[in-house]
């Protein structure tokens, strides 16, 4: 079970940050995943006691770099590259707030994102976060493969 000791486990985001519970789905092109995250009053995203939706990016962030990881694990996919050594968040764009704040949503999370195009240096990837009822978040990532962070 991809859960979120796997999850943890295969991405960078450790302790409070890892922000996903478990995978529902993935293919080569996409990835769903779920959480209830929002909800932990320890979540490091928090500010002023609130979870505001620009913090879904960094919900969706963590399924795109989970997505790399899943790749990754593939023994026999043709075509798939190494995993990549760090992947940066270099833009977003089209990013739709369809709620104010995150932390108040009753239900878990659904986060799912969708590869649209890429190489080995970068990928974009759309992005949705909705609840039982409704779309919460959306937008569109730029991720730069293999990139130099500062400090690593």
């Amino acid at each position: 079970m991809l859960d979120r000791r796997w999850i943890a486990a295969h991405i960078p985001h450790q302790g409070a940050m890892c922000l996903l519970d478990k995978v529902e789905s993935w293919d080569l092109d996409h990835v769903r995943c779920r959480t209830a995250r929002h909800r932990d009053n320890d979540n490091p995203m928090r500010a002023a006691g609130r979870l505001g939706a620009a913090g879904g990016i960094e919900f969706a962030a963590q399924a795109m770099a989970l997505h790399g990881a899943l790749m990754a694990t593939m023994l026999d996919a043709p075509k798939v590259s190494p995993p990549p050594k760090a992947g940066l968040l270099v833009s977003v764009r089209n990013v739709q707030l369809n709620v104010t704040r995150l932390d108040d949503i009753e239900d878990d999370i659904l986060v799912e994102a969708t590869r649209v195009s890429g190489d080995d240096r970068n990928v974009i990837y759309d992005f949705t976060l909705c609840d039982i009822a409704r779309i919460l978040v959306t937008g569109r990532a730029t991720v730069i493969l293999d990139a130099e962070i500062p400090g690593k």
